[in-house]
């Protein structure tokens, strides 16, 4: 085990600059997960990592090593692809063992880390079949094999869940958070997905247009995102952004929210008078019924999962979010409020509802910089 530093990488294709400065340090054992929408510059920093991309510039070390110029097979990391790429001629085994073969490993010594990792992860009456033989999440877990039977420094994990179903996905993540407490390894996950980067990281690296937004452990992210494109792209459903000036009241600032005047609770908020903020309010933090700031409603759409309801509703004109990318590029949100109950009441459909929360609740964001207002 090891940990890894990255020093100030960026990586171009020619005026195309993918990865600006990059810095991370990672403990020895930590799970990091890198986390952004498409295009963000995730899966090209682990492919940096690998060794299967070269850095424009910067620095990789992996423990005390500095591994910036060496090859793949030098850098003793094993990584876990999207696609599981098994051999379909080959056995379980075969393809558990295939790379330590290459490497000239011993026979004996092979089938001992073969046998110990099919016996982690609990595939081990599976290591006669083929490919063809297993289902989806078997297939994974001979790919997750494959990289623990080398032992290595760290485990670079590209999407390996996004080839499953929904139901297996949420099974095999645990299994691999579990794998992970286990085995104790340096792993870095590359994901899409918020969920599966709030459940499984101990910290989480937000990327957008290859850079950097923030790193924290998801609690903290969740409670203090550093801007609105984190606080819109961690929470499912996503947070509420509504815009208002702030005006000056007895004894602090407020904000207009649904037509009732909301006091902000910020140590510096005078300096916020005449200014426009983006209001963050999650919708979980959203109830029925009255509360510290109640309004009523007209739902647009009701969403029922049983335990729970997801209520659209259409925010006041004035409300809505009019700078440019201030709600994750998703224009929709700066428009509409979704409400989520937990175990509602039945009513019937169309009836007008009457919601509240705690402006305790809020989180408020510069409506220029995007930035979190503390």
């Amino acid at each position: 085990m090891a940990g890894i530093k990255i020093e100030h990488v960026t990586k171009s294709y020619g005026s195309l600059a993918v990865l600006k400065d990059f810095s991370l340090d990672i403990a020895d054992g930590e799970f990091v997960v890198l986390v952004g929408p498409s295009g963000c510059g995730k899966s090209t920093m682990l492919k940096i990592l690998a060794g299967l991309e070269e850095a424009s510039s910067g620095k990789v070390s992996i423990g005390e090593r500095d591994v910036t110029d060496l090859a793949p097979g030098d850098r003793d990391i094993a990584m876990v692809f999207q696609n599981y790429a098994l051999y379909p001629h080959l056995t379980v085994a075969r393809n558990m063992g295939f790379g330590l073969k290459m490497r000239g490993t011993e026979a004996g010594e092979i089938e001992r880390r073969v046998a110990e990792a099919a016996k982690i992860l609990g595939i081990d009456h599976l290591l006669d079949r083929r490919p063809r033989a297993l289902s989806g999440g078997q297939r994974q877990r001979v790919a997750l094999g494959r990289a623990i039977v080398r032992e290595p420094q760290a485990f670079l994990m590209d999407e390996p869940l996004s080839n499953l179903d929904a139901k297996l996905r949420v099974h095999t993540r645990a299994e691999i958070s579990a794998l992970h407490k286990r085995l104790g390894v340096t792993t870095i996950y590359v994901t899409h997905d918020q969920t599966e980067a709030m459940t499984m990281a101990d910290r989480i690296v937000i990327m957008k247009d290859g850079e950097i937004q923030q790193i924290a452990h998801p609690d903290r992210m969740f409670r203090e995102p550093a801007n609105l494109f984190v606080a819109g792209f961690i929470g499912s459903p996503g947070m509420n952004f509504l815009q208002s000036p702030v005006t000056a009241a007895a004894g602090g600032t407020e904000v207009r929210l649904f037509g009732r005047d909301v006091a902000l609770r910020l140590g510096n908020a005078g300096a916020l008078v005449g200014k426009d903020v983006i209001v963050g309010l999650r919708p979980e933090h959203i109830a029925a019924g009255p509360g510290p700031v109640t309004f009523e409603v007209q739902p647009r759409l009701v969403e029922s999962l049983g335990s729970e309801q997801y209520v659209y509703v259409d925010l006041p004109a004035e409300n809505r979010v009019r700078v440019g990318q201030a709600v994750a590029d998703d224009d929709a949100r700066g428009h509409s409020l979704i409400a989520r109950l937990i175990n509602p009441e039945g009513r019937p459909p169309g009836e007008r509802l009457t919601l509240s929360f705690d402006p305790a609740r809020l989180h408020v964001f510069d409506a220029t910089t995007q930035g979190a207002i503390r």
